[in-house]
């Protein structure tokens, strides 16, 4: 039913209804109320992802991958200059400080989306075992795939953060159809207006820097922990702060690991202070992320290269105590470790081969917290990754989780198109949210308690979490539920 607006009172009657006189007395006045025709008109979009990272990028690559969903109009919005990101290189010696551990599973979803073609496959390295010991009381846990196991003896893949986006980018620059917008600052995020041609009330328009506007049927938020999306979206995320820094730097061993090229292996260590982790790159290198208090963090990055190489070693070798002491002195670690090794008894071949350089330029921190957002989905808008949950890393799951949360979210998007469903309203969406969330949950729980039960030093809690920890390592079974959990190949449990 038409209406018309007289001095600001609309008439919800027919125009047919009125007499003669009134349409010849009235309608010469009458207009109806939209936004102004001066304002700038936004493009139109399907699906808008805010966020050029790995989950992001891996969104896009799947819906453009998808026949289904192929035909949907999209767009990026990125921050930084993708154009470094494409051409990134490193030499084959060097490997940048942020990297991740990919599970088997999203290794696979990658490859089914074409982009792991595009990774540079030289620069990521399998492990086959994973060492994990208690370091107050030297409980160990060893996770490593039988000679019969299924789907080979790959626990994870190491890869370089960069080196997986710029093969995601790469694979959308072969597919095509992606409007992207990078070095591009969004400005603000609001609702839009009614025009005469369209009604954009419940559409989220996304305000660029320079006055660009993006209309999202879909608004995706793959922008980090501080999501703008959802804070637009008003979804609150719960959780603390760890009051510890995570350490990263890239490590040079004095050979390729106890097991050679063909065996890699993995280790972590739990200290009082926070776990600290040794992961394999290819050839002589490793990537290490050291969970720590702020100040021994400070330290660290404040330490000759030599003097940090001490550290390190000694975080693998000696006793939480002796490794206290060394953190209270400003130099001097290496003498320190060199005099301490030789009052120290331990299994040389069950921690990792000896440091003895450190990559220029990797030594790094970022402080350690814990979010989950209340709620994945809004009406025409959807969360992912650090956007949706952020993580302790002890488990190397961050980006697992993330990848998680796109495989479902394209699965989602492709039933509501086939369907010919609205892809943005919350019903659409609620697949999503429900497959998505409680697995998340439980995993942040796990490795929140498993941060807090490792951080006591002393105690009765410590002889129980060996013991539980010993128990595991004996229960064959048991053990290898929690790798095929952890691989992502495991059976699902929600």
């Amino acid at each position: 039913m038409d209406c018309v607006v007289l001095s600001g009172r609309q008439l919800r009657r027919p125009l047919s209804s009125l007499c003669r006189s009134c349409s010849r007395r009235f309608l010469p006045q009458l207009s109806r109320s939209y936004a102004s025709n001066s304002s700038p008109q936004p493009d139109i979009y399907d699906v808008v992802c805010v966020g050029g990272g790995p989950a992001g990028l891996s969104l896009l690559t799947a819906l453009r991958s998808n026949p289904t969903t192929s035909g949907l109009r999209v767009a990026l919005v990125e921050a930084q200059d993708l154009r470094k990101i494409r051409n990134w290189k490193l030499p084959p010696d060097r490997f940048s400080n942020r990297c991740s551990s990919l599970t088997p599973a999203s290794a696979q979803f990658l490859d089914r989306i074409g982009a792991w073609s595009h990774v540079q496959r030289e620069r990521v390295q399998p492990y086959h075992e994973m060492q994990v010991w208690d370091g107050v009381t030297d409980a160990r846990i060893e996770f490593e795939w039988a000679p019969s196991a299924a789907g080979g003896k790959t626990i994870a893949y190491m890869n370089e953060n960069l080196n997986l986006t710029s093969g995601l980018l790469r694979r959308l620059d072969e597919l095509g159809g992606v409007t992207v917008y990078d070095g591009a600052r969004v400005e603000n995020i609001t609702l839009g207006e009614e025009t005469e041609e369209l009604d954009f009330r419940e559409w989220p328009i996304v305000h660029l820097a320079g006055g660009k506007q993006l209309a999202a049927r879909l608004l995706v938020g793959a922008d980090g922990a501080n999501s703008p999306v959802r804070a637009f979206a008003g979804i609150e995320a719960r959780g603390w702060d760890y009051d510890r820094h995570g350490v990263v730097a890239t490590l040079e061993l004095e050979g390729p690991g106890w097991g050679g090229d063909a065996m890699k292996i993995a280790y972590q260590r739990f200290l009082p202070t926070g776990p600290v982790a040794m992961l394999p790159l290819p050839g002589n290198c490793s990537t290490l992320v050291w969970s720590t208090t702020p100040s021994n963090a400070a330290l660290l990055k404040s330490l000759s290269a030599k003097e940090f190489i001490a550290l390190v070693n000694a975080a693998f070798r000696l006793s939480p105590v002796d490794l206290e002491f060394m953190h209270t002195l400003s130099s001097g670690q290496e003498d320190e470790l060199s005099w301490r090794l030789r009052h120290t008894q331990f299994n040389y071949q069950a921690v990792p081969q000896t440091v003895i350089g450190v990559q220029e330029g990797t030594v790094a921190s970022f402080p350690l917290k814990m979010r989950h957002a209340d709620t994945y989905i809004g009406e025409r808008v959807a969360l992912v990754g650090d956007a949706a949950h952020t993580i302790h890393p002890l488990a190397g799951q961050g980006l697992n989780q993330g990848q998680g949360d796109v495989e479902s979210l394209a699965r989602t998007i492709e039933y509501a198109v086939s369907h010919g469903q609205d892809i943005g309203t919350r019903m659409s969406l609620e697949q999503y949210n429900s497959e998505r969330y409680g697995p998340n949950h439980v995993l942040l729980g796990v490795c929140d308690k498993l941060h807090k039960v490792y951080s006591v030093g002393s105690g009765p809690l410590v002889p129980l979490r060996s013991l539980g920890l010993n128990a595991i390592n004996a229960m064959g079974p048991v053990k290898d539920f929690f790798m095929n959990q952890a691989a992502g190949n495991g059976i699902k449990l929600f």
